[in-house]
């Protein structure tokens, strides 16, 4: 088994909004760049050390504007000095656009999608699908992306649904395109990427390259169980509203600060250190904002 040392200090990242959820599910989701400002510091005084942004208008509408990403990271700047990650995922989306916004803004982190798959999301009660789509993410389309972020010094943070997407880091490693050590995002319980159980998040751990800096993301109640378990496999976490509304069944959290500060917790009660972003900037050799 692959792990960091249980007693490293955790990087604890907070997914701000997403693209899909919205205040009639959630009231306290970020739309405008004051209200992720305020979110992203409620995330960093609660320990986070970088906010994932997917960019939206001051309507609450999904963006790949450049002035909407720049809005955004201005007022988180001008608020707290978390590490900023934006997305690059897009369904529909050309890779020219959103290598455009990467170009105008320079985020220290970009995410970076792994793979093609299904995703969906099926509803026990209706016995149907609420939503299912593909998400497609040829290795041209991975290549274009890398190339751009290498060039701009932009942090790959590499988002892997499925263990065939953990397989996807090694001939990129090869190719020169992706340096070691890499940083990995494991995401459990997307309907049509990798089920959200310890067993199978252990056995993408023992996947991924050595030295890896790695965290754990899943989704909705399951997030606990799942970083539980990640925090003590040695890795770091992702919490917030994009990913997760509640603290435990029906009490839904005020903010993203409340899920950071849950995690937080976790980490401490099992010996886990939260890491500052000067730690987090230093490990990851960050060279933006």
């Amino acid at each position: 088994m692959r792990t960091e040392s249980p007693e490293r200090a955790a990087m604890i990242t907070c997914a701000l909004s997403g693209v899909v959820a919205n205040r009639a599910q959630c009231a306290a989701i970020p739309y405008t760049p004051e209200e992720y400002a305020s979110e992203a510091r409620r995330a960093y005084e609660a320990g986070a050390a970088a906010v994932h942004i997917h960019a939206r208008t001051p309507t609450g509408e999904p963006s790949f504007e450049i002035e909407d990403y720049r809005n955004i990271r201005d007022a988180i700047v001008a608020e707290c000095p978390v590490i900023i990650n934006f997305s690059t995922g897009a369904v529909g989306v050309s890779v020219e656009k959103r290598v455009a916004y990467l170009e105008a803004v320079q985020p220290a982190v970009a995410a970076l999608n792994m793979g093609s798959m299904n995703y969906a999301k099926f509803s026990e009660s209706r016995r149907d699908f609420v939503f299912d789509f593909v998400f497609a993410n040829p290795v041209s389309e991975i290549r274009a992306l890398l190339l751009a972020m290498n060039t701009l010094k932009i942090r790959p943070e590499c988002e892997c649904f499925d263990l065939g997407h953990v397989g996807m880091l090694s001939p990129l490693i090869a190719m020169g395109l992706l340096a070691e050590p890499v940083q990995v995002s494991l995401i459990l319980g997307v309907l049509g990427g990798i089920p959200g159980t310890v067993s199978n998040l252990t056995h993408m751990v023992d996947q991924l390259p050595p030295g890896s800096d790695w965290e754990i993301i899943a989704l909705s109640l399951d997030q606990w169980r799942l970083l539980a378990a990640g925090a003590a496999l040695g890795g770091n976490v992702r919490v917030g509203l994009e990913d997760n509304f509640y603290l435990s069944p029906g009490d839904m959290a005020r903010s993203n600060g409340d899920l950071v500060a849950k995690a937080a917790r976790m980490l401490r009660d099992i010996g886990r250190p939260v890491a500052t972003v000067g730690e987090c900037r230093a490990r990851l050799a960050l060279v933006h904002a």
